[in-house]
């Protein structure tokens, strides 16, 4: 039975491991595949799998796989350290407790105690009083919108799978990817680290001004307007940086403490909330005695005066009190008083007449200051000298700071953060998907109701002027929520001064752990030294920082200045929620599946609008700032950032983007402005996988300066299923040299039967859409003459055939060795372009693009063009500079005059030679050494033929062909050499002829010499005595063979050779030649022979660039 010898292996995990781990782990989208495990050998006696057990290595039994998901354990950070630093000790691991959290008590209660906080107690009263009823509730409205809409996005991106411990930075990060993550995260942590000197600022506010005023190190009795001021701001620098330095070391020292004593300070804020609520019901039946004094219609500080009047009588005598003592020089009646004082009278007010008194109509409108200004009660008549300047203004209320409705928003905001905190805790939760969407909407909605109410019953119980005084100085020192409250104003002052200093305690131990959480994953290579910590994972590192940005803070030391800071922070952070959940949902990912079914991208992009709009309302130039800080993270994440692949929603943009655009692109063909090469570089690989060319690579870098599209292609011969390694291979060292030589683009590796083939398909197939490639950059093929199978040549002009039938415009690069590497700059030198036909103007761009390039910003671009016979090449040169002109393109113009003139015997013998040889390689069937046999007879026959006896004369200047550098064996016969040596190193001027010393050797020869040196430019240097027609019958006689040479080669050899003479004549110098490349004949038989023709049309020219049109205009003079 064969199915006995099946045995089915299985990949288990004896540990459970994390399958969402893998900060930085590639796989992490697929983590149970190629998971390679050592212990995943666990022999399955099973023989019903059998079909399987060749792939259970690569994937795992579905048994095995869910009992590894089940144990999966999603700890929370730090742990892990937890847990090597046991294993260190030796002792035994205690097993992890599952987090139990429920949603009361691991989501609604942070985030309630996180959102209620320093604004409610310090400044919601006065927000009412300055903005008035209707625009305070307009402010709340509007922020707890956002934070509500922002709720409603983070849960459905928190529900769509496992949320680890990092919270919103993680989701952000997962969701919008690593530079959108690392910039929110950083907004995130210095928002966090900001609020917590905002917390550690209010603390110290209550406790200087509410509890024990008399602590003060800067006293501030007697001192006036500004001198006032900066002692109390430098009173509250010395006492916040103490409270900062303690609460760094009570995190340092343990973080159990304070998550111990968090549901301690929640309780004095719910008694603080519950006091107001219940002194607001009293109001109604017995309101609290909170007398205000006025002055006229100016608010009195209730300090230093005990009776709110001028006199009063005592024993029928009418006596001073202390407070005409406070405005006038003595206790009599008769003494010199304040001017303002002796024309108003002192009125004794309630500042809080109750719930039922109606004062809320009177609260319902805005009233803003200027700084300096008195608090005025509205109605009431004061009698002002005219021209008389405010004296005795500290015995008044003023208002310290000058006040607008965007200011308002700026310090209001900050109440309704803190809606992350349940998302934080996302590792300690029971269920994460079900709690934090549940616990957090529910916090917020609780918040918001009490917020609102506030607003409300704030209006409707409290004496305006009392409202508007931010240190509630008119009503003796007390905190004006703390008037309200019941049974004593004490509940508030005590319950909010340590709700505030749980804040701060919340704060400085949360930062560290984002900040950690961000150096962790390795995005920001400047933060990798915070991703270390004490031996449990404390962040130690981060802590430092946390604390030194949180003094920065407190250097301000405002309350009202830096809750704007922190204000534009979180609404970077909460916009960037939104608009991560908004994508998510548009684009539709396959992996956006939230189990929170009430979200609509429609919302979050409201959201998002929202945190935008309040971020400029609150203050545009800090909204700049956070907006710089952010793109500084995102571009230096982009550029230095490691590189991550989260699967994240920004990629899905991309994706998007690239198929909008590519269907625009499929419209039709570019215009004739916007064409640019797309270029295809074929290059060819060694056994290695190595590119043999590698300089085809600096040349493109060069030519396209990083724009448009680049495909480097190379082609395997094989089966892909077979060499699939090698293909990979190949791509890895393509991808290594184009980042080398900073080519921009794309590289593919085809595997085809043979080399022939898989060139063609990427001919054909390169590119997607619009996107595809119109110009191929080759090499010229190295060798050609000596390859065994003689395919090499074969596949280049059947290369040429296919570009030209694919309308594609081909570039082939000679002598590619010479050409310079992107390091290189040429100072001087030429560019010469050698136009012959027209075939799209692809000559004129591509030295302009190449000029673009600093190896090539110094050359001098020059134009030679050939004029025949019966052409007018003054006219030529003329209309040739007009037309570059509209070009705008500089260059030299130069008309190369070339008049028919008869063939030489050179050219015969050349075309003689090159036949022959072609007659030979057709004799496939010879064996090597036969071949070899049958050029040395050739070559030793046609050696009587031409020789040189002179050869000392001849110096030998030409570059190093690729031929000769190759130093394979060459089969080429050395006469043909030696000629082309003479030809290309001695450019024949007329006016050296070398045949006087010819014909003192042989008659015979001299015809021959002149012939060939003298090259028959018109009739200049003809044979002495001989008259052309005799000249070639001569030779015909000499040479009976050349009567049968077909006479469309002769002609066609005849044109290189000439071509090439003027050639290396004018341009031998020159960086770089560019010319026409001539097509391969029409018929199959010649392809030799054309190899042959552009040998030797390119003959003793360094580097080459031959060229060939796509078919279509690329130039235009129209704008």
């Amino acid at each position: 039975d064969v199915n006995n010898h099946f045995l089915c292996q299985t990949a288990t995990d004896q540990n459970p491991f994390n399958p969402f781990a893998g900060d930085g782990n590639p796989k992490e989208s697929s983590p149970f595949i190629n998971s390679s495990d050592p212990e995943k050998s666990q022999q399955y006696d099973g023989k019903t799998m059998a079909l399987f057990e060749e792939e259970m290595d690569t994937s795992p039994m579905v048994s095995s796989l869910l009992s590894s998901l089940a144990n999966y354990s999603n700890l929370p950070q730090g742990s892990k350290e937890h847990e090597e630093a046991e294993n260190n000790e030796g002792s035994r691991k205690k097993p992890v407790k599952a987090p139990q959290m429920g949603t009361l008590m691991g989501v609604y209660m942070p985030c309630m105690q996180n959102i209620l906080g320093v604004i409610l107690f310090l400044r919601m009263t006065w927000m009412v009083g300055i903005g008035g009823v209707i625009e305070a509730f307009v402010i709340v409205l509007m922020c707890c919108s956002t934070t509500m809409l922002t709720a409603i996005s983070m849960s459905a991106i928190a529900t769509n799978g496992v949320v680890p411990a990092g919270g919103s930075y993680y989701m952000i990060s997962r969701s919008l990817g690593p530079e959108f993550g690392g910039a929110v995260g950083i907004c995130f942590y210095l928002g966090t680290t900001f609020a917590g000197a905002m917390y550690i600022l209010g603390c110290i506010e209550i406790l200087l001004i509410y509890i024990v005023p008399q602590a003060a190190i800067f006293k501030m009795e007697g001192l006036e307007g500004a001198e006032a001021e900066a002692a109390m701001l430098n009173n509250m620098r010395v006492y916040g940086t103490l409270v900062l330095t303690s609460m760094a070391v009570v995190v340092f020292v343990g973080v159990k403490y304070v998550n111990k004593l968090a549901l301690v300070f929640l309780a004095c804020v719910i008694c603080s909330i519950l006091a107001v609520y219940a002194g607001v019901i009293k109001t109604a039946i017995e309101p609290p005695v909170f007398p205000v004094c006025l002055l006229g219609n100016r608010t009195l500080v209730w300090k230093g005066f005990d009776v709110c009047a001028k006199v009063i009588e005592r024993e029928n005598v009418t006596v001073t009190t202390k407070l005409w003592r406070l405005f006038c020089d003595s206790e009599l009646l008769n003494a010199t008083c304040d001017s303002y004082f002796v024309n108003n009278n002192v009125t004794e007010m309630p500042g809080i007449p109750g719930i039922t008194s109606g004062i809320l109509k009177e609260n319902l409108f805005g009233n803003y200051l200027d700084k300096g200004m008195f608090l005025e009660k509205v109605g009431y008549p004061s009698v002002e000298e005219p021209d008389a300047i405010p004296t005795n203004t500290n015995r008044y209320v003023l208002a310290d700071i000058t006040t607008f409705f965007t200011l308002l928003v700026g310090i209001y905001f900050p109440s309704v953060t803190g809606i992350m905190a349940g998302s934080n805790r996302s590792g300690d939760l029971r269920d994460a998907q079900k709690s934090i969407p549940i616990g957090t909407i529910m916090a917020i909605s609780t918040t918001s109701f009490i917020y609102m109410s506030s607003v409300v019953l704030f209006g409707s119980c409290i004496e305006g002027t009392v409202l508007r005084d931010k240190f509630g100085e008119a009503v003796r020192g007390n905190l004006v929520i703390g008037t309200l409250a019941w049974p004593s104003p004490w509940v508030i002052v005590i319950g909010s001064f340590f709700s505030t200093c749980g804040a701060g305690l919340q704060s400085l131990t949360g930062a560290p752990r984002l900040l950690q959480a961000i150096a962790r994953d390795g995005i920001v290579p400047f933060l990798r030294v915070f991703g270390h910590g004490k031996a449990n994972g404390e962040p130690t590192w981060a802590l430092l920082l946390t604390a030194s940005i949180c003094e920065s803070g407190i250097l301000i030391a405002s309350l009202d200045s830096v809750a704007p800071i922190l204000s534009m922070f979180f609404l970077m952070c909460y916009m960037f929620v939104n608009l991560a959940c908004a994508l998510q949902t548009l684009l539709r990912t396959p992996n956006w599946r939230p189990r929170f079914k009430f979200y609509h991208w429609a919302l979050s992009f409201l959201g998002m609008s929202l945190c935008l709009s309040l971020m400029f309302i609150c203050s545009w130039y800090y909204a700049i700032v956070a907006m710089a800080i952010a793109g500084c993270i995102y571009k230096y994440i982009e550029f230095r950032g490691a590189e991550k692949e989260w699967g994240d929603g920004i990629r899905g943009v991309s994706l998007s983007a690239a198929r909008y655009a590519l269907m625009r692109l499929e419209e039709g063909p570019p215009h004739t402005k916007n064409w640019r090469p797309q270029i295809l570089v074929l290059v060819s690989v060694d056994v290695e996988q190595n590119v043999e060319q590698p300089r085809l690579l600096s040349l493109t870098s060069q030519l396209k300066a990083g724009k448009g599209l680049t495909i480097v292609g190379t082609a395997l011969a094989g089966t892909f299923l077979d060499n699939h390694p090698q293909a990979q291979q190949a791509e890895q060292s393509l991808k290594k040299l184009m980042e080398t030589e900073k080519v921009k683009g794309f590289c593919q590796v085809v595997v085809s039967s043979n080399i022939r083939d898989a060139t063609s398909h990427l001919v054909q197939a390169s590119g997607l859409g619009g996107l595809q490639h119109n110009t191929l950059l080759v090499s010229w093929p190295r060798n050609w003459k000596q390859a065994e199978d003689h395919q090499l040549w074969r596949n280049f002009i059947e290369l040429v055939r296919e570009t030209t039938a694919a309308s594609k415009a081909l570039l082939v690069a000679k002598n590619t060795a010479a050409f310079p590497s992107n390091g290189e700059r040429f100072t001087e030198g030429h560019i010469d372009v050698w136009w012959i036909v027209h075939d799209g103007g692809m000559l004129m761009l591509l030295p302009f693009l190449l000029r673009q390039h600093k190896v090539w910003r110094k050359c001098k671009m020059r134009i030679f063009t050939v004029a025949q016979m019966d052409d007018n090449s003054i006219q030529m040169k003329k209309d040739l500079t007009t037309f570059l002109y509209h070009l705008r393109l500089d260059a030299q113009v130069e008309v190369v005059e070339m008049h028919d003139s008869d063939i030489s015997a050179y050219t015969y013998e050349k075309t003689l030679m090159m036949e022959q040889r072609s007659q030979i390689l057709k004799q496939i069937n010879l064996t090597k050494t036969e071949r070899e046999r049958e050029i040395q007879s050739i070559t030793d026959s046609s050696r009587g033929s031409i020789r040189r006896k002179n050869p000392a004369a001849v110096t030998t200047q030409l570059s190093v062909t690729e031929e000769t550098a190759s130093g394979s064996k060459e089969e080429k016969p050395e006469e043909e050499e030696q000629l082309i040596h003479d030809k290309s190193t001695n450019p024949p001027t007329p006016a050296t002829p070398q045949s006087p010393v010819a014909e003192a050797e042989t008659p015979g020869t001299v015809v021959q010499m002149t012939w060939t040196e003298a090259k028959c430019d018109g009739d200049q240097a003809k044979p002495k005595g001989l008259s052309v027609t005799e000249g070639i019958k001569d030779l015909f006689s000499m040479k009976p063979e050349w009567e049968n040479l077909n006479q469309s080669n002769v002609r066609r050899m005849h044109t290189a050779l000439r071509l090439n003479g003027e050639i290396v004549k004018k341009s031998q110098e020159a960086k770089l030649v560019l010319l026409n490349m001539p097509g391969p004949p029409k018929n199959r038989n010649g392809d030799e022979n054309y190899m042959e023709f552009l040998e030797v049309l390119t003959e003793g020219l360094n580097r080459v660039l031959l060229v060939r049109g796509g078919g279509r205009e690329v130039i235009t003079i129209y704008s």
